[in-house]
Order: C-alpha cells, then structure tokens, then sequence
C-alpha cells in the first residue's frame, strides 16, 4: 500500500478505528461509522447502564475527519470498487476493509413482532449499542420489574447492570447453567449465587416461548423509531408460567453483520471468510472484527478484533508489528473473556466488593491432561486450570483475581509452565 492509495473502512467501532489508527495520518483512509455517537468502547456499555461510568468515560481517542459518522454503507460495487451509502454519497477505494460488527440476535418469540411488522413493543431492548443503553438506563427505576432473556456473558452484565440500578431482576437462561460456553459447573454455581446476592433471581432449564402486551392509543413519549404503540406486560414460559415485567432485555446473543458481504457475492459462513492476510475471495477486498471468519472461527471479542486491525496494518504498510518488514498476516487469537462484577456501592446491595471472572482456553480436560483447583468457599474464590504436559492450555477463575495476568501471559505466550502454585496463589501475579 503506498500513501496514495485509499483506503475505506465499513465500521467504526474498536476494529475499523484501531485500523485508521494504526495505518497513520499520512494514509488516505475513510472511515464509515453508522453511528452518530463519538466513537466509544463497547466493552463498557454495561458500567454505563450499572450508572458507574457516564458515557464520555466510553470514548475513544477522536479520529478527526477520518471518521464520517451517522453514514450507513447500503451497497458494495466491487467491478466499480465503489461503496454507496444511504445518504447518496460514494466512496471509491483502493483496498476496502469490512468492520461491520454484529447485530444481536432476536429470538423467535411469539408476540415479539406484530404479524407483518418489525417493531418490538416498547419496553423491549436489546443491549448492544450506546443508544441501547442509554435508553435502557433511561427506562429502568427503582423496583421495576425487568427480565432478562439469556444467561450468557452479555445477560450476565446486563442482569449485574439493572440489578445496580435498583430493578428488580430475573434472568431466564435456558441451558443448564450460566455461561456453559465459558464456565465449568462448579464456577457457574459461584456465579450463581453471587447474581443471588445482588437480588437477580435466575431461572436455568429455561426457555422462553413468548412476550405478552397490551396496546396503546399512541406510542409512548419514550417509545423509540421501530417501537410499535405496544408495552410490554410479561414473558410467557414454556411450562406455561408467565413473569411479569415492566421493560426485558434480549440477551440471546450476537450474529456477525455479513449483508454487505454476501450481497457483493464475497464469501459468507457464519462470518465473512478470511484468509491469514485477512483477506476475503477479493483481493482488495478484507475483513476484521465481530463480522470476520478466519480459520473457521468467529471470535465476537474485543481482543482479536483488535489484533486483526493491527495484523491487517502491518499487511497493508508491509510491516510486522514491531515494525519489522514482513506483514506475515494473522494467525489466529488467544483469546481470554474477562468479566467485572463489582457490586460496591450499587443500589439495594449490601456492596459485598469485586467478583472478577476470567475464562480462556480450554477449560475442559481431554485424557492425560491434568487439573489443579484451588476452592475457596469464605473468600468466594474458585481457580481451575487444565495443564497439557508444562503447558497451560485453559482455565477458569472467579473471585478477587490477582492471578489472571501472569497465567494469561503464561497461557497466550504457550510458556512452560515454572511454577504453578505460585501462579495460583493470591500474590501470583505480582
């Protein structure tokens, strides 16, 4: 890539403004960013809604006029190498780089949309944009009955966040457990009953079948665009038991954004197929982030997104990282979940301190493997990891977690192992 070349960037979230960034301000690069928020961090929407952090802690740092906001790319032409956007305007490139991200999922819930429509009864949110959340928070008070749908990391945060905010809270997970993707089942039982604690009340072996509303003369003065004149009232069961709720909370997860992609007729699986340069079937054409596949995975986290911005820079400067001369491209993540429950000071909780949880690798052992768990019921601590001859290949730690530096360098750097127990221990990471 030389200085002249154009560069355009479909996203401008952690990915598309990590890659701007990184490629400097002597290249031409064009960033379009669908919101019309300044750029913020994502990871942090749940302190934002827990009402810890006001959302100019978010931010990140302003990309100046790199960064076209509240522009929606609606077409790609490839043979013209030209990206239209709804509000007329085109942008050609040279390389362009989809950083679409994902879109949450929502279930296929009797109620949820009027026959025809795509409006979701007002009091109904999905939790995964700045204006999700600050309508959410706008929307929750002291005693409201909120229920969230899903168990997983995003509903964990967002039962921990409403449950801040004084809601009276109840999380419907329809695996057996709480994150079963992340967590073993004793670490999920701690979990548990630490939600519990703070007031959520979980039901697991769950599943939702519907919503119920009432109707209303006229949208409500909160209702926002897409919001049908309906409120809604309840969450059906499919046992038949009904919870009421004044404002739910769709937490079933996220789904790559690949429309762009497959309608320009690049290859699609679950994400936008990537090869180790990060790029798509087009040459000119790549992919990182939330909406990427590479090697037959798509990572949905922070980390590798940031890391497949900074590998596809070095691609397109013709440099490593460390600013070598290769730009060898991508081979893949190590990637560790990290979630804070920090309870201190909320609203109706006795403030019981920091729960952190960390998961990464993999914690389930094959044969041969060996596990080590330290349990501690006081303190509420709970460490397992999975060691693969002196290798650390995964592990799971809840509680106060002063160990999870050294073992996740440990783990991403595949180290061998000098002293575990030490690195187990409390003062392990110091």
């Amino acid at each position: 890539m030389t200085s002249q070349q154009r560069v355009v960037v479909i996203g401008g979230g952690l990915a598309g403004l990590r890659l701007a960034a990184r490629l400097g301000p002597d290249a031409q690069v064009r960033v379009l960013g669908e919101e019309s928020h300044a750029p913020y961090n994502r990871v942090l929407l749940a302190e934002v809604l827990a009402g810890r952090y006001a959302p100019a802690v978010t931010a990140l740092p302003d990309p100046g006029p790199v960064l076209r906001r509240g522009v929606r790319a609606v077409r790609v032409d490839r043979a013209e190498r030209r990206v239209h956007c709804d509000d007329g305007s085109v942008e050609t490139y040279d390389t362009l780089v989809l950083a679409t991200g994902s879109n949450p999922v929502l279930p296929p819930l009797r109620g949820l949309f009027t026959p025809g429509g795509r409006e979701l009864p007002d009091g109904v949110h999905a939790f995964r944009t700045m204006d999700d959340c600050l309508t959410l928070a706008a929307a929750v008070r002291p005693d409201l009955r909120a229920v969230v749908i899903g168990g997983g990391l995003l509903g964990v945060s967002a039962a921990r966040a409403l449950a801040a905010r004084g809601a009276q809270v109840v999380l419907a997970q329809q695996a057996e457990r709480l994150m079963e993707r992340q967590l073993d089942a004793d670490a999920s039982a701690l979990l548990h009953a630490h939600l519990n604690s703070l007031g959520v009340e979980i039901h697991t072996h769950c599943r939702v079948r519907g919503l119920t509303a009432t109707a209303t003369a006229t949208a409500t003065p909160a209702a926002r665009p897409g919001h049908a004149a309906r409120r809604v009232t309840g969450v059906e069961l499919a046992d038949g038991y009904r919870l009421n709720a004044g404002l739910v909370v769709l937490a079933c997860g996220v789904r790559p954004r690949t429309g762009l992609a497959r309608a320009a007729g690049l290859e699609v699986r679950e994400g936008v197929v990537v090869d180790d340069r990060l790029r798509t079937g087009d040459p000119r054409v790549h992919a990182i982030g939330d909406c990427a596949e590479h090697a037959g995975r798509v990572y949905g986290l922070a980390g590798p997104a940031l890391e497949q911005a900074d590998a596809l820079a070095a691609v397109l400067t013709g440099a490593d990282a460390t600013g070598g001369a290769r730009g060898a491209g991508y081979s893949g993540t190590r990637a560790l979940t990290r979630l804070t429950l920090s309870t201190a000071g909320t609203a109706g909780t006795a403030g019981t301190g920091p729960f952190d949880l960390a998961a990464f690798g993999e914690p389930t052992p094959l044969p041969g493997d060996d596990v080590v768990r330290l349990a501690d019921a006081t303190r509420r601590t709970y460490r397992k990891v999975v060691v693969r001859g002196d290798r650390l290949v995964g592990g799971v730690l809840l509680g106060e977690l002063s160990t999870v530096g050294a073992l996740a360098r440990g783990w991403a750097g595949d180290e061998p192992l000098d002293d575990l127990f030490h690195l187990l221990t409390d003062d392990g990471g110091h």
